[in-house]
């Protein structure tokens, strides 16, 4: 499927994108067979309203897309992909007064249009292609497009075929494209090089549990680690999740997918960042071995925890894998997680909820994620809930009583393990429940648009 803009050629149909208020001073200024044939066909610019203007010899002289009002426009996203996707295929040039970041959103929306997850069944996505508008730097909307679209397929995949073996291999796919350098830890090997709660929480699947490690820069610039949740299925362990929760953790690997889709995005902008990727990549499965509510478990930091719920066991694989990140020090370490049901909770499946004490960060973030239409939304690491992870037994809980402020307490949990790191923690749901333009229902990236925006201006680049 094809994530780049159409080649600019003079034979491209012109795309008018109207708003509702500007339709009628645009009809004044056409041919009296025009003003007859939208009046005939109702077209009111409506938001992803579309008509074609056909030539007399049943050609297409040039398309309508509507673009509503503001109020309207407010409520969504990517709206010319909604329209994109009701015109027939073909090259299209845009036509529009839009300029900037609305200008550059609504061209990312329509490359993600072409998305469609066709691994096992045929689908096909908006088959209209545009023609880069001038104005918009079209190989970082390429860019973008295809990390989101590595993401997408990553979560869409079932853990049949995305398991820790395939998910190392998908890993060991995108190092190789950048020529990233590339180890893996598995099985019992994790013991040996200090990594107990990635092994425990992963030994009681038949595909062994792994740590990868994937490092790309030429050794300068600042340290920016990113550390993904891939937990490619969660049983729930022997707290096992009802069948009505279990039915989407094929995508309980999202964070995973997400810090790998940025990766991308990184490589293929050659950022000037030493980037490092790190997945703890595990089943949470139920065996014989599977681990136990009441055990208290060693972790690569020395701190103990107690296990009161073995389906709090993405915090317990990131826990190791954070607190070896941060014996390098890197300037910025990101966790990305599908971690909490609180958070759903919380804000929904569009908001891409995070942590952070950094106020720069908190910033750069925001107004990033406002530019690319990409939101957040900041919770607190609220320290009065310290004590509510402190079990007494052992140093830590992985799931504390009560039901109070479960997104604050994992994160909480996991900011224990990062040391003096500047730290965030994204906790991602990476599903979209319903097609929307540019967003089809299924897997979906969720703040690295927004982090990629920011990076230049956390990092000093």
């Amino acid at each position: 499927m094809p994530f780049n803009f159409a080649p600019d050629t003079d034979d491209a149909t012109p795309l008018y994108l109207l708003e509702a208020d500007g339709l009628a001073p645009w009809l004044m200024k056409q041919p009296s067979t025009v003003q007859v044939w939208v009046e005939a066909a109702g077209f009111k610019a409506e938001l992803g309203q579309v008509l074609v203007l056909p030539t007399e010899a049943g050609g297409i002289r040039a398309a309508l897309a509507g673009y509503g009002s503001g109020a309207k426009r407010a409520r969504g996203r990517f709206h010319l992909a909604g329209a994109a996707a009701k015109l027939p295929e073909g090259a299209y040039r845009l036509v529009t007064e839009l300029t900037g970041d609305a200008l550059s959103n609504e061209a990312l929306g329509w490359l993600m249009s072409h998305y469609a997850f066709d691994r096992y069944a045929k689908a096909s996505g908006t088959k209209a292609q545009l023609v880069a508008p001038e104005g918009v730097n079209a190989m970082r909307l390429e860019a973008i497009a295809a990390g989101e679209a590595r993401i997408r397929d990553l979560i869409n995949t079932p853990a049949n075929d995305m398991g820790p073996v395939a998910l190392e291999a998908a890993a060991s796919e995108l190092a190789s494209a950048y020529g990233a350098d590339f180890h893996v830890i598995r099985g019992e090997a994790l013991l040996d090089e200090g990594f107990p709660l990635i092994h425990t929480v992963g030994r009681a699947s038949s595909e062994a549990p792994r740590l990868i490690d994937m490092r790309w820069g030429a050794g300068i610039g600042p340290k920016l680690t990113l550390v993904g949740k891939g937990v490619c299925f969660d049983t729930g362990g022997l707290n096992l999740k009802p069948g009505a929760s279990m039915g989407l953790m094929k995508k309980d690997m999202g964070g995973a997918a997400t810090v790998l889709g940025l990766a991308e995005m990184i490589m293929a902008l050659e950022l000037p960042v030493q980037l490092r990727v790190l997945i703890p990549a595990v089943e949470n499965a139920v065996s014989s071995n599977a681990f136990r509510p009441g055990d208290i478990l060693p972790s690569r930091l020395g701190l103990t925890v107690e296990i009161n719920n073995t389906d709090a066991e993405g915090r317990l694989v990131l826990a190791d894998a954070l607190a070896y990140g941060a014996e390098e020090a890197p300037d910025l370490m990101l966790s990305m997680a599908t971690l909490t049901g609180a958070a759903r909770v919380a804000v929904g499946p569009d908001l891409a909820p995070y942590f952070c004490d950094d106020e720069a960060f908190v910033s750069a973030l925001e107004k990033s994620a406002r530019r690319v239409a990409d939101p957040v939304w900041r919770l607190p690491f609220w320290e009065p809930y310290e004590g509510m992870i402190e079990p007494g037994i052992a140093d830590l809980d992985n799931a504390p009583k009560g039901g109070f402020g479960g997104a604050i307490t994992a994160a909480l949990f996991l900011r224990r393990f990062a040391g003096e790191t500047r730290y965030a923690h994204f906790d991602i749901y990476g599903w979209n429940p319903t097609a929307k333009p540019a967003r089809t229902k299924g897997g979906v990236g969720m703040g690295a648009r927004a982090m990629l925006e920011a990076l230049p201006e956390m990092l000093g680049l």
